[in-house]
């Protein structure tokens, strides 16, 4: 998983029909070897901008989609929590 802060949203008229209504936002990447890097996930879990959010990709992010809603869409990237605290152990 990913380690992202959430820094806007994407508005797409056009796009994938499966697509529709789904929420798109833009995620900057905090992990270390990544930094400054963004991505654009589906937000599956009503985030909102400034949040700190887990991200997975790939497979993962795909299947993710098609068991919770059931959909066959062209996904690569999907916010599945907002972090509260991480705490060093």
């Amino acid at each position: 998983m990913i380690v992202g802060k959430l820094i806007g949203s994407i508005w797409a008229t056009r796009k994938y029909e499966e697509l529709e209504g789904m929420k798109l936002m833009r995620v900057e990447i905090l992990d270390e070897d990544k930094k400054g890097h963004h991505l654009i996930c589906v937000d599956t879990i009503s985030a909102g901008c400034g949040d700190r959010v887990l991200v997975t990709t790939g497979s993962a992010a795909y299947h993710f989609i098609k068991d919770e809603f059931g959909k066959n869409v062209p996904v690569d990237a999907v916010i599945v929590g907002i972090i509260d605290e991480d705490v060093a152990l």
